[in-house]
């Protein structure tokens, strides 16, 4: 009798999955490192021409005066809000319901710097120039999340992005980006990154979602905006003796990736229109407006995660390694595409794609 294995065991055992750059482990810091000189100097708290380098990279792309490494954007953007805060002398920011520092971050933001948050618009929508205008509260900052993740990468309309801009100018709120996937909305806006960048005073980008880093990120603005933030750094135990792995590696595949962005995007509308002509099947947004979406099937977990271990096992393509429930009878997760789906053969895309249906229309 074969022994039963759960979905995160069937994806781990292919090699061709739909989303992802492939697995986080040691091959992808050895690819990073292994043509570089063995005497280049590691950073030492903060500083050294590994680190700097990267940061004056990234100050350019973002068309930002300045830039800092951070071990994690948690960290960065804490700090972002906590200066503005202190700049404005309001310890008020505003931000969508369903952002990382409200869900993920066990109320860092309140505990650690005693800043109230004030949460905008209906957590199943974008917010928009009125949700801000419309605002009752005195606030420091305003937190933008481009993509908004949690609602399957939602955007706004690039007008409502400089209209809310403007008027945050106008009325001296600090405009912040959490830009964790900023380089994979690129193709969408039709824009540079500094040209969006320039619409905010403070930009955090990842390193490691869509680019496939190992860790860290980017926190930029201007010159006495990021003096500021190092010191915050310091303090929050964020300067290790060297951070010189997750620079190398986030340098590499920053020019890897970066200009594959197009690419994922193009290949993740193909993928939706896959998801939405199988029964019970759809993708928010319908059509994808970056490389990321999430995939929402009227199927119960416990009921869709056999069909999909089937799937994985039989036509060799792992769809995702969880499952999470909505609401009652309904499962879904997220993809974000990168080199792996383009390994996949158009016709083993198909065969899977053919058993899905198939198997929900069984139930």
């Amino acid at each position: 009798m074969t022994e039963k294995i759960s979905l995160l065991e069937a994806f781990k055992q292919t090699d061709l999955r739909l989303g992802g750059h492939g697995p986080r482990d040691l091959h992808m810091l050895k690819k990073a490192v292994m043509n570089l000189d063995d005497h280049i100097e590691s950073d030492m708290y903060g500083k050294g021409d590994v680190i700097e380098k990267f940061e004056e990279k990234m100050a350019r792309y973002l068309g930002k005066e300045s830039a800092v490494f951070f071990p994690s954007g948690t960290m960065a953007q804490q700090i972002a809000l906590r200066i503005w805060c202190d700049r404005k002398g309001i310890k008020k920011v505003a931000y969508h319901p369903l952002s990382h520092l409200e869900i993920h971050e066990e109320d860092g933001l309140k505990e650690l710097h005693s800043i109230e948050p004030i949460l905008l618009a209906d957590k199943d929508r974008i917010i928009q120039l009125e949700d801000v205008v419309e605002l009752k509260e005195d606030i420091a900052c305003l937190l933008l999340e481009l993509p908004q993740r949690e609602i399957g990468g939602q955007l706004p309309e690039y007008q409502t992005l400089e209209a809310i801009s403007a008027y945050c100018r106008k009325k001296g709120i600090k405009l912040h980006l959490d830009g964790a996937r900023l380089f994979e909305i690129l193709p969408y806006y039709q824009k540079s990154a500094s040209e969006i960048s320039a619409l905010f005073d403070s930009v955090y980008v990842s390193v490691y979602k869509g680019l496939g880093g190992i860790a860290g990120a980017i926190l930029a603005g201007d010159r006495d905006f990021t003096e500021k933030s190092k010191v915050w750094k310091r303090r929050h135990g964020g300067d290790l003796i060297s951070l010189y792995p997750y620079i190398l590696s986030a340098d590499y595949y920053f020019e890897q990736r970066v200009g594959k962005m197009e690419k994922y995007y193009k290949e993740a509308q193909e993928l939706a229109i896959f998801f939405n002509q199988c029964q019970s099947v759809s993708t928010l947004p319908k059509e994808p407006v970056s490389n990321m979406f999430h995939v929402h099937i009227g199927v119960p977990k416990e009921t869709l995660e056999p069909i999909l271990i089937k799937i994985t096992q039989e036509k060799g393509i792992g769809f995702t390694s969880y499952l999470k429930e909505l609401n009652t009878g309904v499962s879904y997760f997220e993809l974000g595409i990168g080199d792996m789906y383009e390994q996949i053969p158009k016709d083993k895309l198909q065969a899977a794609f053919t058993l899905l249906n198939e198997e929900l229309l069984r139930l």
